[in-house]
């Protein structure tokens, strides 16, 4: 069998991968994202870091990371026969499941202390799937490491947050709040 693909066949197959990852990843990554509400009163209570950037911020960056994401992925899932393809890929579906156990596991159960150490392990798999990534497609491993840079962000930020607010885990908050803005 002829493993050897045309530059027509090999762009078709990207495009393929594309289209199925990107969106993917993007749908997985909302739905993350509505199991915590970062607008819910429990957030609302916690002191903020000073390192916490405007909250629109976090959609924005996170749609922009799930793109690149998504399509680093397909880069490396097109790359048929290349050495490293597979186990890259494995280490993909690693870091973007414990990406998504973040969310729920911080604005859900509102566990500060165990979401800083899943950050870390989130850090550890995408420094992992970045180098395996490189091996595979040095273009792929290059898309994730802006991701890599804003998770390690995170966890500075979500270690500040657990210094900030010690109790948050144990934080009864009503429904009830006021927002006064100067």
């Amino acid at each position: 069998m002829n493993l050897i693909a045309s530059p027509g066949q090999l762009r078709a197959s990207l495009l393929r991968w594309s289209l199925f990852l990107v969106p993917l990843t993007l749908l997985l990554g909302f739905l993350s994202g509505q199991i915590g509400d970062a607008a819910s009163p429990w957030f609302q209570s916690l002191t903020k870091p000073s390192l916490f950037p405007p909250p629109a911020t976090f959609g924005i960056v996170w749609s922009i990371l799930y793109v690149m994401i998504g399509f680093a992925a397909a880069v490396v899932a097109s790359a048929r026969g290349a050495h490293g393809r597979e186990v890259a890929l494995i280490a993909w579906v690693v870091q973007l499941a414990l990406n998504l156990a973040w969310s729920p596991l911080f604005f859900g159960a509102h566990r500060i202390a165990e979401a800083l150490y899943l950050l870390i392990a989130i850090d550890i798999a995408v420094l992992v799937t970045v180098v395996l990534f490189w091996r595979v497609r040095k273009l792929a491993g290059l898309l994730l490491v802006p991701y890599l840079a804003w998770v390690l962000f995170a966890t500075v930020l979500n270690f500040q947050f657990l210094q900030a607010n010690p109790d948050a885990a144990n934080r009864d908050v009503s429904g009830a709040v006021q927002r006064v803005e100067m």
